[in-house]
């Protein structure tokens, strides 16, 4: 990291407010004894950073505020023997900024260029202040504070990605199916209220069994154990699962839950092959990817865990990830559905299934694997609580990918063209009418 200090330079020029900041070039942005081994953002020059000490009593260090890998902010590091690790794939970055371990590499893998942090020109603590400066300054220090109280400016939001995000709210999702409630929620001549693209809709079964919605909807529908509401006519079919024909599968549902990520976001962390618990240094298989109509199918093979997985992904919201156990021939299979609520709410829906290739599959089996997946949702709920986000960036260039992102880049494509469409689609109309008017 560059740092400035020239022993018969002294600047007096008393620093309380941005127009002295920007004469000088330094910012005040936080008392020393508020700079821990905890990150910690702050502004300068109206740019988010983050300062830390990678030790107690060490120097401090200014990066930047988000990890390149997938725009996670920094706040939400830890510091691990004199490193900054981010807390979703562990990435490493030494106190220049400079990313030293990608754990998905494994032990021989090296970081590209474009995984390193940016950092300020310099930063110095004075006078009881951590300063920095972005830019190149002619004040070779900080500038004394002469007893007066620097004021340090607002600490700015995280910029938001150069391109197109696809939030809980995109236009585009009106032209889909999407899971609003378990069938067993909706009894006969019964009701029931859901929120989805923020609206709140009312879900009827008539006397007869037919369901309708209240705002109209194009379609309403009942499938997979899920009631599904398409708002207006889907360009995506609904996702075909097997499984749940196979009359010697047995299966259980998770608890709805909530959460405030953006179903994109959501979605990415059940396809995710590179995170590991603990952060193991363990190269991660790559998988071998089928683009199909309005989705994709990849399957990832562990030689020596003896393991097939595969994962499907339907637009914009339907998941699979089936676990074949080459071993024991069980077959494990998870249905990840997400209900986009609203801007800042996500419903997710969970069933599990088990499947032996011979034999009967055992309660107990069936219970490991509710029990597998609930702790695997509950990490990807606990890790985007912390960091959110309010959509999912969609321009490959917002990001640093890896091989191992292979199906993070292919939900990202196939989303792409599924607003695109939506987006090519909306002209049209918008045509259409005025030819019409």
């Amino acid at each position: 990291m560059a740092s400035s200090r020239t022993a018969n330079s002294r600047t007096t020029t008393p620093l309380t407010g941005g127009r002295a900041m920007a004469s000088t070039g330094w910012y005040p942005v936080a008392r020393s004894s508020e700079v821990g081994t905890t990150p910690r953002q702050v502004g300068a020059a109206g740019q988010a950073y983050v300062v830390l000490r990678t030790r107690p009593g060490a120097e401090v260090t200014a990066l930047s505020a988000r990890c390149p890998h997938r725009l996670v902010p920094l706040t939400t590091a830890t510091v691990v023997d004199g490193r900054v690790r981010c807390s979703y794939h562990g990435w490493e970055f030494n106190a220049e900024g400079r990313c030293v371990e990608i754990p998905s590499l494994g032990p021989a893998g090296t970081p590209p260029p474009r995984a390193d942090l940016s950092a300020p020109w310099a930063v110095e603590e004075r006078d009881g202040w951590v300063w920095l400066a972005p830019d190149p300054t002619p004040a070779a220090r900080p500038p004394r504070t002469d007893g007066t109280t620097p004021s340090p400016e607002p600490v700015p939001d995280l910029p938001p990605p150069a391109g197109p995000v696809l939030d809980n709210l995109h236009p585009a999702l009106e032209h889909a199916w999407h899971p609003v409630a378990p069938s067993t929620d909706l009894r006969a001549s019964g009701y029931l209220q859901t929120r989805l693209l923020g609206r709140t809709w009312t879900v009827h079964r008539r006397a007869g069994g037919e369901l309708d919605a209240d705002p109209p909807a194009w379609g309403v529908a009942e499938r997979l154990g899920v009631v599904w509401i398409a708002p207006a006519e889907p360009w995506a079919e609904l996702l075909a699962v097997p499984e749940t024909a196979d009359p010697l599968a047995v299966s259980g549902w998770l608890p709805p839950t909530r959460s405030p990520a953006s179903a994109g976001a959501l979605a990415d962390a059940f396809l995710d092959t590179s995170r590991r618990a603990g952060h193991p240094t363990s190269e991660v298989a790559v998988p071998e990817l089928t683009y199909e109509r309005n989705g994709f199918s990849g399957v990832q093979e562990e030689q020596l865990g003896g393991r097939r997985v595969t994962a499907v992904h339907r637009a914009p919201f339907q998941l699979v990830r089936r676990e074949e156990d080459l071993r024991t021939g069980v077959v494990t299979t998870v249905l990840r559905l997400l209900q986009p609520e609203d801007a800042d709410s996500t419903r997710v829906h969970t069933c599990v299934l088990v499947q032996r290739t011979s034999g009967a599959v055992s309660p107990r089996a069936l219970a490991t694997a509710v029990a597998s997946a609930t702790a695997a949702l509950d990490e990807d709920l606990a890790l985007l609580a912390r960091w959110g986000g309010t959509g999912l960036p969609l321009l490959p260039r917002d990001e640093l990918h890896l091989r191992a992102d292979r199906l993070g880049v292919a939900l990202r494509r196939t989303l792409a063209d599924f607003a695109a469409d939506g987006a090519a689609a909306g002209q049209a109309e918008e045509l259409q009418r005025r030819a019409t008017a």
